[in-house]
């Protein structure tokens, strides 16, 4: 038993000497109609991998324009009407990175995006060495800890499509609902139209037909 507890302590421990140093920023920005807004970081060391996810949660077509550009004005990323985006890509630079969200597209829509920029260090870190264990079995314990590394990284993808796959749905339904209701009170206020003028059509007829017989 004790046995166990200390193997499980040191796969926490070893887990979270692996596991990568990230520098991350998780926002959510509504972007007005004819709006652009950049956001920006820092980057230290050449060659860090940076990773940026964005989604546009509501608003017109759930689409945006996007640009990343890096510190010598050089364009890294664009594109134009998307949705959604999740890229890796190598800082190759040191210096300042921007981030720019475009709805010049929208003269009235706001859209609602989410974000995550993050800077990660993948130097991987050495398991600590204990009495009796071998090369081999470490090896297979540092391989065992970043794949699970991995499948939680995309575990939390799948979360963040399916959180912006139900938002979008949820707009479309309230869309569908505030459109059925302006078409039934439309409805109603014709039938209530048509019921008016067929009564005042049918008065009509009635005292022209009394003002013949008098």
């Amino acid at each position: 038993m004790r046995l166990l507890l200390l193997l499980g302590a040191v796969i926490l421990a070893s887990l979270c000497l692996l596991l990568p140093t990230a520098s991350a920023t998780a926002l959510t920005y509504k972007l007005h109609a004819n709006e652009k807004q950049c956001f920006y970081i820092n980057n230290e060391k050449k060659g860090a991998k940076v990773a940026f996810y964005f989604a546009v949660q509501s608003g017109g077509s759930f689409d945006v324009d996007y640009k990343v550009t890096g510190p010598n004005e050089k364009i890294i990323l664009d594109g134009t009407k998307e949705r959604q985006g999740d890229f890796v890509f190598t800082a190759n630079e040191v210096g300042e990175y921007s981030f720019c969200f475009s709805n010049d597209m929208s003269t009235f829509a706001e859209k609602l995006v989410d974000f995550e920029i993050a800077i990660e260090n993948e130097a991987r870190a050495e398991l600590p060495s204990k009495q009796g264990t071998s090369p081999e079995h470490l090896s297979s314990l540092e391989e065992s800890l970043f794949k699970l590394s991995g499948q939680l990284s995309t575990i939390s993808r799948n979360q963040k499509y399916f959180r912006t796959r139900e938002n979008r749905n949820f707009s479309t339904v309230r869309s569908t609902e505030s459109r059925i209701f302006n078409f039934s009170v439309i409805e109603s206020l014709m039938m209530v139209t048509m019921s008016c003028l067929q009564v005042f059509v049918v008065r009509f007829f009635f005292q022209g037909a009394r003002k013949g017989y008098v």
